[in-house]
């Protein structure tokens, strides 16, 4: 799939790090460095627009790394990005640590996932089928 791009950033575009990956890194794109107190929430540019064909979004998320070791997340996590917004790529980052939280310009902040999907049309009925769970929900089956 290709994908049109304006990088107005200072550094590469995102890739693939493992012939795997699902995920490429997004970088930060700031002109001076960003702190994060426990608990904040900021939106960070990247300087990255994208065009994605009809059918398709960008997923925004968490780096594991990151919100493993440094405890920061992505706020509204998974951010999408629709295949009709032209705007800059920003991400709501939060510190869920209990101490600061540095962002640099060049950090790899999160991860984009590009994902197909379908809209999907409402059919309006009295009854639904009925299943074995049922409206179980939320913890119905227990921890084992």
């Amino acid at each position: 799939m290709k994908i049109k791009v304006v990088n107005k950033s200072k550094h590469p575009l995102p890739e693939y790090k493992t012939v795997s990956s699902a995920g490429m890194d997004i970088r930060a794109n700031l002109s001076e460095t960003v702190v994060l107190r426990s608990l904040e929430r900021k939106l960070i540019p990247t300087g990255l627009f994208i065009e994605l064909p009809a059918g398709y979004e960008a997923q925004i998320r968490p780096r594991s790394g990151l919100a493993l070791n440094e405890g920061l997340g992505v706020l509204n996590s998974p951010g999408t990005i629709d295949a009709d917004y032209r705007g800059e790529i920003g991400v709501i980052v939060a510190n869920l640590s209990d101490r600061l939280i540095s962002i640099n310009d060049g950090d790899r902040i999160c991860q984009m996932v590009i994902n197909k999907v379908e809209q999907a049309e409402w059919v309006h009925v009295e009854t639904l089928e009925e299943t074995d769970r049922g409206s179980g929900g939320f913890g119905h089956t227990g921890k084992k």
